[in-house]
């Protein structure tokens, strides 16, 4: 797994890279959804709920940051936040 934090035009931004099995483009997106896990090996796992992303997204909601998820042809998923940076008022 890798994690990167930059600023980009005004952005924080969160990136978090991990591996496993190839996910088609179509697919990503359903992952955000409550209990949603991708492939019947991951389904089998009795200590993992499905819950991850649809809290990153829920989180990310609550901030008004916007998400984006990118699948890789080598099976990992790039999912990236962005969060406005609120501006300092002033004296601050």
């Amino acid at each position: 797994m890798t994690v990167a934090t930059t600023v980009d035009a005004g952005s924080a931004v969160l990136t978090v890279s991990n591996g496993g099995p190839v996910i088609a483009p179509s697919e990503a997106q359903r992952l955000f959804a409550p209990f949603r896990r991708h492939g019947t090996e991951r389904t089998g796992n009795r200590d993992r709920h499905g819950l991850g992303l649809s809290i990153v997204s829920a989180i990310a909601t609550a901030h008004g940051a916007t998400l984006a998820v990118q699948p890789h042809d080598t099976g990992s998923l790039c999912v990236e936040v962005k969060f406005p940076v609120a501006s300092a008022g002033p004296g601050i």
